[in-house]
């Protein structure tokens, strides 16, 4: 996608397969920064401090992770420390898990002189794999909002789309999730326009998410997480997608916190409700929700919140202040679980599915 006209992915390896780049999405929206990354530890680093976020994305960031671990040592033992390192950096998103695993399984029959090379291939083979499904999911959602689109052309008015977190580009190599049919419909012609749930309390919706629909010209409005469901009341949305984590067998969709009160308003409001996600995000080892290991992120996030101080005569910086009182504690679980009885469907790089018919696409 193009950030100030120029084509940017959100990550990229250096020529000669010695580091790692990467856009530092901690400092957006108010600094575009990027990140050189040349170990696996500060890999690993770099997905648990959130400078790379998203699902797919932190799987393709810990695919170049383990290469280069293997830049450090090719031995069985570093494969297996790297491995568990990289894993524990965030443990919600499956995508994560099946991308060190994958280059595990392919490392681990790989001669020992060969796995450097292997190694970046790979990584560099599951980057290109998630852009081409997330074009895929375009084309798919696509021809949804197309179809659900023709009825507003008779009340001459834009079609609504709710999302929440972010699911774009940045949570991608390239192209998006959620965002992907977006970018399609945008880029069709047609007249829409997007619900951006600010997404406390990291504030992804509204740094993230608006933020790069801005760069593409997308018509947007960013909304305080609780008033979708207002929203959804009144009549002025008319779809909602978002992105997932991890999408169990059953079709529960594990996404960013609040995530559920959205499928519950929509449920309510008979709104469609998709989600959207590659395959590598679909978990088939787990039958539902209730079994996901749903991250606790640090209370501090809650207690403080971050942004731009701009004061007369200077050109402002970024600050952090306490949003509560000091001797408040805070929880802080960074996802819920949508069940699939409140999910219309799953748009994937192979087409939508129902819930109940997801094994249609293993």
């Amino acid at each position: 996608m193009k950030v100030a006209d120029l084509h940017y992915r959100t990550i990229w390896p250096d020529a000669r397969c010695k580091f790692v780049e990467v856009i530092d999405q901690t400092k957006l929206p108010f600094a575009f920064e990027i990140v050189r990354v040349q170990s696996s530890e500060q890999m690993a680093h770099a997905i648990s401090t959130m400078q790379v976020r998203g699902a797919p994305l932190i799987g393709v960031a810990a695919a170049y992770g383990m290469a280069l671990a293997m830049l450090e040592d090719e031995s069985d033992d570093y494969l297996a420390q790297a491995a568990e390192l990289l894993i524990a950096s965030r443990p919600t998103a499956v995508n994560l898990a099946w991308a060190v695993g994958r280059m595990v399984t392919a490392l681990q029959a790989t001669p020992h002189t060969r796995r450097n090379f292997t190694a970046w291939r790979l990584a560099a083979n599951i980057a290109e794999e998630d852009i081409a499904q997330n074009q895929a999911i375009g084309q798919y959602g696509l021809e949804l909002i197309k179809n659900a689109y023709q009825n507003q052309l008779i009340r001459n008015k834009p079609f609504n789309i709710l999302t929440h977190c972010n699911a774009g580009w940045l949570a991608t190599v390239d192209f998006g999730t959620a965002l992907s049919p977006i970018y399609a419909a945008h880029d069709a012609g047609l007249n829409v326009h997007v619900w951006v749930g600010e997404t406390r309390p990291r504030n992804q919706g509204a740094f993230l998410t608006a933020w790069e629909l801005a760069q593409h010209g997308v018509p947007h409005t960013v909304i305080t997480d609780n008033a979708g469901g207002h929203l959804m009341q009144q009549g002025l949305v008319d779809m909602v997608i978002v992105g997932a984590d991890r999408v169990t067998a059953n079709g529960d969709v594990c996404n960013k916190i609040g995530t559920y009160l959205k499928a519950l308003a929509a449920f309510d409001s008979n709104i469609p409700f998709y989600a959207a996600v590659p395959t590598p995000t679909i978990d088939w080892a787990l039958i539902s929700g209730e079994h996901i290991e749903i991250e606790e992120r640090h209370a501090g996030e809650v207690g403080h919140i971050q942004g731009w101080a701009q004061n007369m005569g200077t050109d402002g910086k970024l600050q952090t202040v306490r949003v509560m009182p000091l001797e408040s504690s805070a929880a802080n679980p960074a996802f819920d679980v949508t069940p699939a009885r409140l999910v219309t469907g799953i748009i994937t790089e192979k087409g939508v599915f129902a819930p109940q018919n997801l094994h249609e696409c293993k």
